[in-house]
């Protein structure tokens, strides 16, 4: 169960917050053994059947529970709109009545693959039109349930992502409440779930904190560390996680997958691109050292706009790795900062050349960080206020939402 409502929650996510998302057919790698595997049950499947079907007389009885299957997949293709083709479909697929003509040696096999074939191009989307034209032209009983079966799938992988698009509109009206109750549900049933979200906010206040006191001129002036301040740098830190060391927070990982391992991942993986192409920028390549893939990438920009790097830059110094790392989070913070509905901040000078980049990022990562508020929020407060507002004394925090 517990699995289930983790499995919801991730699918919900992923449709909400990706808007390519889409199921494919899977198969396995060709060289795998699984792939050896499936082959070899599959060729053994269908060798048995075409023995069945060219013996004398011909044995239709595994034939008959692949019409049903097919008969099966159809339906599940079928709009509440189509009454009369589903009352056609019951009429014509009649297994009792099928079985009846086994049983009397009079199946026809090909009248009833003739209607499965029309049938199938009544319901498919245009771009299978070409796949399903080409079962016309198969004559040999096996051959053609078998490209059948395969055509048939791929049209329900073509439903399954036409009812995803259909609902995506009304998952974005209710997807923060609804995945709030799911991850409700979760800590319903394992009640110390947030043990590594409340390390993590931890961890992001105590930084917070050190930040205020570096800029007060006095132990005196030192203000109140905001919550929404924290959960910036808390989300900052999620760019630059390290898997092995911690574990994610249980609020950006509520499939550990997407928010943080691919949301935050292709986050990071573009701010190593762009501070790779920064550096190759300032320190041009020599041409018998070997390139990463991200500096080769930018190798033209790195031939063609040297010169207007330079005249960018504010002083002749290259500059360094790290301090393109760190502006690159300055902006992202700054975009936090800023909150949705107000406009992104300008890019520091010395990014300039990539500005469209990262107003492209961020943009994406302040999408992310805005949903994960809007679904967490009630949880990060609890966390929160005992963080800042040890028991004793006076609560006066923000909302975290």
């Amino acid at each position: 169960m517990l699995q289930n409502c983790i499995s919801n929650l991730s699918l919900a996510h992923e449709i909400v917050v990706n808007r390519d998302f889409c199921f494919k057919v899977s198969s396995p790698p060709a060289d795998s053994l699984e792939s050896r595997v499936t082959q070899i049950v599959h060729r053994a499947f269908w060798d048995s059947l075409q023995e069945q079907l060219t013996c004398d007389p011909p044995n239709y009885n595994h034939a008959v529970i692949l019409l049903q299957e097919v008969k099966t997949m159809l339906q599940s293709l079928l709009l509440p709109g189509h009454v009369r083709l589903r009352s056609e479909m019951d009429e014509v697929l009649d297994m009792e009545l099928i079985q009846q003509q086994v049983d009397h040696g009079v199946l026809d096999l090909h009248r009833l693959a003739g209607y499965i074939i029309n049938t199938m191009a009544s319901l498919c989307a245009p771009v299978r039109d070409p796949e399903v034209g080409a079962l016309r032209n198969l004559k040999e009983p096996v051959e053609l349930l078998r490209e059948i079966f395969r055509v048939l799938g791929l049209m329900k992988t073509d439903m399954v992502n036409f009812t995803i698009q259909s609902l995506r509109p009304h998952l974005l009206q209710q997807a923060a409440q609804y995945e709030r109750a799911k991850f409700q549900q979760i800590l319903d049933k394992q009640p110390a779930s947030l043990d590594n979200t409340t390390a993590w906010l931890q961890a992001a206040a105590s930084e917070e904190a050190s930040a205020v006191s570096a800029r007060s001129p006095s132990p005196d002036s030192i203000g109140p560390v905001s919550t929404s301040a924290i959960l910036n740098r808390a989300y900052i830190r999620l760019l630059h996680w390290d898997p092995q060391d911690h574990r994610y927070p249980e609020v950006s990982c509520s499939r550990q997958n997407y928010l943080t391992l691919h949301s935050y991942c292709h986050l990071r993986d573009n701010l190593l691109i762009i501070r790779e192409s920064l550096v190759s920028l300032h320190f041009p390549p020599h041409p018998a050292s070997g390139l990463s893939l991200s500096t080769s990438m930018f190798l033209n920009l790195n031939e063609c706009r040297c010169r207007e790097l330079t005249s960018l830059s504010s002083t002749p110094s290259p500059l360094p790795p790290s301090h393109i790392g760190e502006r690159v989070q300055g902006f992202l913070q700054a975009t936090l900062q800023g909150g949705p509905a107000k406009r992104s901040p300008e890019p520091p000078s010395a990014l300039r050349l990539v500005s469209a980049e990262l107003a492209n990022l961020g943009t994406a990562f302040g999408r992310i960080v805005h949903f994960n508020r809007m679904v967490f929020g009630p949880f990060y407060a609890p966390i929160l206020r005992k963080l800042l507002f040890p028991p004793g004394e006076a609560e006066t925090e923000d909302d975290s939402r």
